[in-house]
């Protein structure tokens, strides 16, 4: 077993500390927390140990789980990666796109093994449905969520949009071509409403819209494909598949036929893949352990988070001119 620490103890961090606890490909030695009171009151009511320093959690590990504000993203991977531990690192993988490269550089330099955060990309839905997204020439994003003050240091883009934006990103086979974005404040200084268009050098072209000031929380995805359409609730975590085919000769009283102008016939039907109920967050820090283990590369490695963030920089950019 894996040897892990926490840094960060936040809302998210005490979900990592838990299931880590609970995790058999780790034993979980302690946590380290700025906030001192915090940390006393989260090892008294939970058993776990409380380090007084960083230094001294990354001392006694294998791996170092980072949960603290992106701010602190790149200083504590850089203090921990040039002790020779692994990182796993909470999106996005930093503040800036400098940053992020500077970890890349680090961790190749010291030889460990970095993943991040992206959890959707453990999503069942999402999962149960990506090998069937083959060559997607149009998709569609809605996360739409609550108004939650936690969120509201950073642009909606970074809280929310970068998952979407990671997981285009990570079924779209092409480089980004061009992005135009527009985003409004409304109760924050940043954005909290956002709507960008990426264009890929292949024709595809995904529309994505993220809020955090909606009445109802929403987080879905269409993927539009030749002769299939996708859909992929993250939330609900479900997912249906249109297809169409060549129409029988004779088709059933059941069957639905579309005409397209030419009087070329195609029959659609309809699937539900089977969706795998999974805990994403568990399943992705034990896939970092099997790729430390096995010495795999990670499912969301370094370089792919880097990406995102850049991508969401663009965006950002966008609203800024």
């Amino acid at each position: 077993m894996l040897k892990v620490g926490v840094l960060g103890a936040g809302h998210l961090g005490k979900i990592h500390l838990r299931l880590l606890q609970q995790s058999d490909k780790y034993e979980l030695v302690g946590f380290y927390d700025e906030n001192q009171e915090n940390a006393e009151r989260i090892s008294k009511e939970f058993g776990y140990k409380n380090f007084s320093t960083i230094a001294k959690l990354i001392h006694a590990v294998d791996v170092i789980d980072i949960v603290t504000p992106t701010l602190s993203h790149y200083k504590c991977a850089k203090v921990a990666i040039k002790s020779g531990k692994h990182i796993f690192i909470e999106k996005p993988i930093a503040n800036t796109v400098e940053e992020a490269e500077e970890i890349i550089a680090l961790a190749k330099e010291y030889n460990v093994k970095g993943q991040v955060g992206h959890v959707e990309r453990f999503n069942p839905a999402f999962i149960a449905t990506k090998n069937m997204i083959e060559n997607p020439m149009f998709i569609e994003t809605h996360r739409l969520a609550e108004f939650n003050p936690r969120g509201t240091d950073v642009p909606v883009v970074l809280d929310l949009m970068i998952h979407d934006i990671d997981a285009i990103l990570s079924v779209v086979n092409s480089k980004v071509k061009d992005i135009h974005a527009s985003g409004v404040s409304v109760i924050s200084d940043t954005p909290d409403i956002a709507n960008a268009r990426i264009e890929f050098e292949n024709g595809c072209v995904a529309n994505l819209t993220a809020s955090r000031i909606s009445l109802k929380n929403m987080r879905k995805s269409r993927f539009f494909q030749k002769d299939a359409y996708i859909s992929v609730d993250f939330l609900e975590k479900k997912c249906e598949v249109v297809r169409m085919k060549d129409a029988p000769e004779v088709p059933g009283d059941f069957d639905m036929i579309l005409q397209n102008a030419e009087g070329v016939k195609k029959q659609i039907y309809f699937t539900n893949p089977d969706v795998e109920q999974n805990n994403a967050i568990l399943d992705e820090l034990n896939s970092f352990a099997d790729a430390i283990t096995n010495d795999t590369t990670p499912v969301v490695t370094l370089e792919q988070a880097t990406d995102a963030l850049r991508v969401a920089y663009q965006i950002i950019d966008c609203f800024n001119k």
